[in-house]
């Protein structure tokens, strides 16, 4: 299905974002572990594993962030800040498909470092960029610093790298949450360095299919070329919030088959 005209477009997506941003969304969602917390810091803290677990089945990756939280005692800033080593023993034996308890005890120690000694993950991600955050700048810096203590090598898999063309589409969908802001109670809006006009749209094997079959995107590979060009087709329709129409894509995708 191709739109010939780009108003068309815009009135079926715009319809299809207002069906899903909404909270009857965020049950079936990974975003309802962050929705867990009011605080800032716990909010964003658990909304980055969430994103990170948020592959293969929805409703196992829902169970196993909202463990995790569990194994933090549902404070998830103040066990990163004060753990010391032997708090770590039942993360060891973490298991998400191939995010296992390596991964999980170094995630935690990255962390740490973050909320110690560089104020919060906001922070970290528009570090040295200024008033005008660029996202794609913005994900190379926090790969980086993240990854800056001593660090199992297989780990680095589970944070995006760009570099090499990855789609990053956990990390684009963590800064969905944590900027947009509107009135539907879905995405947080918590942070204000980087604006909504500035985030990437997630890009995955669903929202690629759908985007594709909209005339949004050529054939072509899933990667971070095509989550750029496809939020740049996406900004033609709204450039002050391109990323909303995600919630349209997304739920074509998954919940319609489109």
């Amino acid at each position: 299905m191709i739109f010939k005209k780009l108003t068309n477009l815009k009135i079926f997506l715009d319809q299809k974002a207002a069906q899903y941003n909404s909270p009857a969304f965020i049950e079936s969602d990974p975003i309802s572990v962050p929705h867990l917390f009011s605080r800032k810091e716990d909010i964003e803290i658990a909304a980055f594993f969430a994103a990170t677990l948020a592959w293969g089945q929805r409703r196992v990756a829902i169970s196993n962030a909202r463990r995790l939280m569990t194994m933090m005692e549902m404070a998830p800033h103040d066990f990163v800040l004060n753990f010391t080593d032997s708090d770590l023993k039942p993360f060891r034996q973490f298991v998400h498909r191939t995010f296992n308890g390596t991964d999980c005890e170094y995630f935690l120690w990255a962390l740490k470092n973050i909320y110690q000694n560089h104020h919060d993950l906001e922070n970290v991600f528009c570090e040295g960029q200024g008033e005008h955050v660029e996202v794609a700048k913005a994900l190379v810096a926090f790969r980086k610093r993240f990854f800056a203590l001593d660090h199992p090598p297989r780990t680095e898999k589970h944070v995006a790298n760009i570099s090499k063309n990855a789609t990053a589409k956990r990390l684009n969908m963590f800064l969905r949450w944590m900027v947009r802001r509107d009135d539907n109670g879905v995405d947080f809006g918590i942070w204000q360095r980087i604006s909504p006009a500035q985030l990437i749209c997630p890009l995955d094997v669903h929202s690629g299919r759908v985007a594709r079959k909209l005339g949004l995107l050529p054939p072509g590979a899933d990667n971070f070329v095509a989550a750029i060009n496809l939020t740049g087709r996406l900004r033609e329709l709204d450039a002050n919030d391109p990323v909303r129409y995600d919630f349209a894509l997304f739920g074509l995708g998954i919940f319609e088959s489109f």
